[in-house]
């Protein structure tokens, strides 16, 4: 195993100390294992590119650690009442959405889309939107929703760069 994929594993372990420290009640706490995972996901990615050491185990392993973890949090938040159900659901449909067509591609023998910048920059205004909620900032839940509809419309640039990387050229066809 290679640093980036221990990196990437240490993020999977993160997920049940968030949980336990967050069900303690003690936010600042549990926000900076929040904090720790954002970390780890930029020096694995990072560490990957720099060494060459990428692997399709990482590139399948590193979303989907991202997903759990945001997913925890998401959840978390819920039943603590810090969001609403809406939001909620709306984060983990799309997180889930992301989530079961990484394993398909995957699976399928498909070229999967590499992390781009719009894909980043959603990452980012989402560790944003959950340091604004932890730390109960006023205008905390609007901004959620903006970054809500900002990850739809990155959903959407990786669906059509997924259609664009898989698209296989049929034959023309005589009528």
């Amino acid at each position: 195993m290679n640093l980036p994929n221990l990196l990437t594993s240490l993020r999977f372990v993160l997920i049940p100390v968030y949980i336990g420290i967050f069900a303690t009640g003690r936010m600042i706490p549990a926000f900076f294992i929040v904090v720790a995972a954002g970390v780890t996901d930029v020096l694995d990615g990072y560490m990957a590119r720099k060494l060459g050491q990428t692997t399709p185990v990482g590139a399948m392993l590193d979303p989907l650690a991202d997903k759990l973890m945001i997913i925890s949090v998401i959840v978390s938040l819920l039943a603590a009442g810090h969001i609403s159900w809406w939001a909620a659901g709306a984060l983990f449909l799309r997180d889930a959405a992301m989530i079961v067509g990484g394993l398909l591609t995957h699976f399928g023998g498909k070229k999967n889309v590499p992390a781009n910048w719009i894909g980043k920059l959603t990452t980012v205004l989402m560790y944003a939107a959950i340091m604004f909620i932890f730390f109960e900032a006023p205008f905390a839940r609007t901004y959620l929703w903006a970054v809500i509809a900002f990850s739809f419309v990155t959903s959407l640039v990786y669906l059509t760069a997924y259609q664009t990387l898989n698209k296989t050229k049929t034959p023309p066809t005589n009528v």
